[in-house]
């Protein structure tokens, strides 16, 4: 089991399960569920599923609500079908029964999880190669930073490619269903030692492992470590000393020792949020390294807070708690890395905080539920430097201005908005090309799904649709540029339980648009990282 705790009781006379079939639910709610609407089912990005709540309107007024009053036969075909508002469908993922047994799993009391102490974490670190022994130069003769580090997301592995040759160097094995990858970067104030040859990976299981890619592939996984149990992201610090990893359960950060992954100080991000209500389950988001100042920035979701941790004194740790938006997500920086653009999903606005004055700069307002991934930024012929999102709940994608020295009257202020076929996760595009590729996965119909959109930087408009594939049970999701930003790589992802190597890397030209080939072997492909964008701050 993932994560463990103590069986939850069935409501008096209410829903019941037999033993078996609610540790199979409560394992399946952590991997499939807990993301979107918390490991309390306190609701998030997703809605509340508590089996009772209640939801008072502007008037005041109170209505009974909660899960129990849905009803089986209701959450079965939600479950099964998803929704409009960015929920998607799980009738490809689980199985008849164990979306049954999910419906009835979500109208019993949920379970209480368990803690997690410091000590707890050393216990679990595991190192595979000292120190002592780390090269210090390449041993493969390989062009390094063209790696792409590829998350293959069922099947907790990490497949290493090289970008020149498109060879698989190795499967790594991670985490359960990484979710972020991050390396060491450039970085303004303290250089780190060779930026992008370190690699951390943050599993959903809380595991965090480090990936040395000097290494020869059987020996590039060195060191691993447990810092939670349902985690989400990992950072570097700017010197390249210190990692972090925040956690959704417990809710926590956790400082850990670059060299040697030992963890070495635990944060609570329990607490109260924007509108004075105290949060248990305030769990961390994104976290992403200021390129500019000795600081992280965490994202505690429930909050609506941005907390930026200044690391130069960990044993006197400075945090600025920026009150923001509920509930925070993904973000990035501006092309200067002083500001900081993060989607805050149910409040459906784009937040920007000033690093350098560690403030919030501005607010912007967003059609439904912004999802911009890892970002894009670019310059538009009538706005000048901007970024843009994907939207989890609307077939657009919303362009603001983002350059207040250069162009104030356009800054934090939406350009302009593209209307694209369905709803997607991710956005990217690189300097050296004139498009911006935007997903589509979260639409209903498998043909849209499947598909991407190229929008030009000059009209705005979609330049082409591209069928990435036609296979049942498979969608087309995340961008990412080889090093010089000739050539674009898109996942053709598999939504399946599959343990067999189903998943492709499809390489576009990135300035004909047209196919020039695919990586095969792979299981499940999601986020891709090129080593030199990644490193050296490319959006």
């Amino acid at each position: 089991m993932l994560m463990s705790s103590v069986a939850a009781p069935a409501l008096a006379e209410g829903p019941t399960l037999s033993e078996e079939a609610f540790e199979s639910s409560k394992q399946l709610y952590f991997e499939q569920c807990a993301g979107c609407h918390g490991v309390l089912r306190l609701g998030a990005t997703g809605k509340n599923l508590e089996p009772f709540s209640k939801v008072t309107a502007a008037d005041g007024t109170v209505t009974e609500t909660g899960t129990v009053k849905l009803g089986q036969e209701r959450l079965e075909r939600i479950i099964a079908l998803g929704t409009e508002g960015g929920m998607n469908n799980f009738d490809g993922i689980l199985t008849e029964q164990e979306i049954k047994d999910m419906a009835t799993y979500i109208m019993m009391e949920p379970p209480q999880p368990p803690e997690m102490s410091l000590a707890q974490m050393k216990k679990t670190r595991k190192v595979y190669v000292e120190e002592a022994d780390y090269p210090t130069e390449p041993l493969h003769g390989r062009n390094w930073e063209n790696f792409f580090v590829v998350i293959e997301r069922d099947v907790g592995k990490v497949a290493i490619i090289d970008g020149d040759t498109k060879e698989v160097l190795v499967h790594i094995p991670t985490g359960y269903a990484v979710h972020v990858i991050k390396a060491s970067e450039h970085h303004k104030l303290n250089e780190p030692e060779n930026p992008g040859r370190f690699w951390y990976t943050m599993g959903r299981d809380g595991k965090m492992t480090k990936i040395d890619l000097w290494q020869t592939p059987d020996k590039m996984l060195v060191s691993e470590v447990t810092v939670a149990y349902d985690a989400r992201d990992v950072a570097v610090s700017g010197d390249g000393k210190y990692i972090i990893g925040g956690a959704y359960w417990p809710p926590h950060f956790v400082i850990s020792d670059a060299v040697t992954m030992e963890p070495l100080k635990v944060v609570s991000t329990r607490g109260v949020n924007t509108e004075g209500d105290y949060v248990e389950e305030a769990r961390v988001a994104a976290i992403y390294t200021t390129p500019n100042e000795p600081t992280w920035l965490v994202a505690v979701k429930e909050l609506g807070q941005m907390w930026q941790v200044d690391y130069s004194d960990i044993d006197n740790l400075r945090i600025d708690k920026i009150d923001t938006a509920r509930f925070l997500h993904d973000g990035f920086f501006d092309p200067t890395g002083r500001y900081f653009q993060i989607a805050a999903n149910a409040s459906n606005q784009m937040v920007v905080v000033d690093s350098e004055e560690r403030k919030l700069e501005a607010i912007i307002d967003t059609p439904a539920l912004p999802h911009p991934g890892p970002g894009a930024n670019w310059n538009d012929p009538n706005c000048g430097p901007v970024a843009g999102t994907t939207h989890l709940g609307i077939g657009t994608v919303t362009v603001w201005g983002n350059d207040p020295e250069g162009h104030p009257d356009n800054a934090w202020k939406v350009c302009y908005e593209t209307e694209t076929d369905g709803p997607g996760l991710f956005i990217r595009t690189h300097p050296n090309s004139k498009y911006v590729w935007a997903d589509q996965t979260l639409h209903p119909e498998p043909e849209i799904q499947q598909s991407v959109q190229v929008i030009s930087k000059e009209t705005n408009e979609i330049a082409k649709t591209i069928q990435v594939t036609e296979d049942e049970g498979s969608v087309a999701v995340h961008f990412e540029f080889n090093a010089d930003g000739s050539e674009v790589w898109v996942s053709k992802w598999n939504r399946s339980d599959s343990k067999e190597a189903n998943g492709e890397i499809v390489i576009y030209d990135a300035e004909t648009l047209e196919e020039k080939a695919r990586i095969k072997g792979l299981f499940a492909p999601t986020g891709k990282f090129n080593v030199y964008n990644r490193s050296n701050h490319v959006t």
